[in-house]
């Protein structure tokens, strides 16, 4: 709780931590000398414009501590490490053949990315307070990817390939839904940060979502609420590799999107890599392609079906386009907003914002640094050091 309120209300003072926690302030003194020993917070000098004593100032300690985010997209791998404040130490971004990886290849390129960005860490003398790692896919209790078919494997042992790679670290390391992350990220760090209720709908190969509730992330019984890209928006759409016609994915994937405004793109052979024609997607709608615009424009409005049906079951105060989403957004949100507007019970009240994430490409990778922050916010404390 304490250090919670330092970092949303620094520079403060025991006092100001007392007053607005209601914990008693032999409490407060207490636990800052706790936290100020284990170098989790540092005092920043004396306050003096307020009545009586000049009070000493906390703020969150920038060092020795750092948590790392990683993110395994379908084409390229993307890691992030943050201090205590959440100021970024290294953005890395590496290719990765997600697509056409061969069995334990991709946990062993995860790994070794993992591996680097720790011993980066250790040459800057700070400690790893955790380590996270978002998957488009389904996560098992166990930390394995149960259902990743857009890396190429139906299965992925990442939880104990991490383990091995690293040692067998003291510190924890997580596998989460991407568009868990990226929500976590949203929550914590995007423009709408602190939003209590917030989905962000994340665009890859797949399509998934994040859900915020009551400043919580969603998880459901099983570990895969969100997973939404099988939600059907078109009765009459192309069919999708579930069995069922017309489904988010089908229609607003990036791979069924690529199909769609670059018909001849797949003349080569299968797509491994997707950047590419992203980038050539962008430019055709900034040169006014008119096939290319049309698309984008109906893959928004199919795109604004899944939302208004997520708003509706979820009343959020905020929608946020995340993955390639955020990066078509100049083409997709003036559609999807048309069509949640035409969808709305009550016209002109929405009841909720549909926006783009500023976090964008990193938010999965920022959203994992920030589940280690969540953790020590939630009492798990590393050992004072020395």
């Amino acid at each position: 709780m304490v250090l919670r309120y330092v970092r949303t209300h620094a520079p403060c003072s025991r006092a100001d931590i007392a007053a607005s926690t209601g914990l008693n302030k032999a409490t407060v003194s207490s636990l800052v000398a706790d936290l100020l020993e284990r170098r989790l917070l540092r005092e920043t000098g004396m306050a003096e414009n307020r009545i009586g004593r000049p009070a000493a100032m906390l703020t969150l300690e920038s060092r020795p501590y750092a948590a790392i985010g990683l993110e395994v997209a379908t084409d390229h791998l993307a890691v992030v490490a943050v201090d205590l404040t959440g100021e970024r130490l290294l953005t890395w971004r590496r290719a990765y053949p997600g697509l056409d990886g061969t069995p334990g290849r991709a946990e062993a390129a995860v790994a070794a990315l993992a591996g680097r960005v720790v011993a980066k860490m250790a040459a800057q003398d700070r400690r790893v307070l955790g380590l996270t790692v978002g998957v488009p896919g389904q996560v098992g209790a166990d930390g394995g990817v149960r259902f990743a078919p857009h890396l190429g494997r139906p299965d992925l042992e990442l939880h104990a390939a991490l383990e091995r790679g690293l040692r067998r670290p003291d510190y924890e390391v997580v596998v989460d839904s991407a568009a868990n992350l990226a929500a976590l990220a949203e929550h914590r760090a995007g423009a709408d940060a602190d939003t209590p209720d917030l989905v962000t709908l994340v665009g890859d190969a797949g399509v998934s979502a994040g859900i915020i509730t009551g400043g919580r992330l969603l998880r459901g019984g099983r570990g895969s609420a969100g997973q939404v890209g099988h939600l059907q928006v078109d009765c009459d759409g192309p069919l999708c590799r579930c069995g069922r016609t017309g489904c988010l994915e089908a229609v607003a994937g990036l791979p069924a999107l690529v199909r769609r405004a670059l018909p001849d793109t797949e003349d080569d052979g299968p797509v491994t890599d997707y950047a590419p024609e992203l980038e050539r997607i962008v430019a055709l709608a900034k040169a006014g392609d008119t096939r290319v615009t049309e698309v984008l424009a109906d893959t928004g409005r199919l795109l604004g079906r899944g939302v208004s049906t997520l708003a509706e079951l979820l009343d959020p105060q905020v929608v946020v386009l995340g993955g390639t989403f955020a990066t078509l957004a100049p083409w997709l949100l003036p559609a999807v907003e048309a069509e949640v507007k035409s969808r709305a019970a009550a016209p002109g009240d929405l009841g909720f914002r549909v926006t783009v994430s500023t976090l964008h490409p990193d938010a999965a990778a920022v959203g994992g640094a920030m589940l280690a922050l969540d953790r020590l916010e939630a009492g798990r404390l590393p050992v004072p050091v020395e």
